[in-house]
């Protein structure tokens, strides 16, 4: 392959800008579930309570 094509594929590369949507969309994505974290784990502990009190209050509701 001469020198002049080389570069010519090069440059044609380097202008392609087909799949570079797909690049953005995965690292958005995975930026997002990785906020995610943190957020879950502060609202665990209020779902897990209020889970439970639920689980109590059907419990004493059926037992009558």
């Amino acid at each position: 392959m001469s020198d002049a094509r080389a570069r010519s594929l090069l440059r044609a590369f380097r202008r392609d800008e087909e799949g570079a949507v797909t690049v953005d969309w995965v690292v958005i994505t995975a930026a997002v579930m990785l906020l995610s974290i943190p957020v879950l784990n502060t609202i665990r502990a209020a779902t897990t309570t209020g889970a439970t009190n639920v689980a109590i209050d059907v419990v004493a509701a059926t037992e009558d």
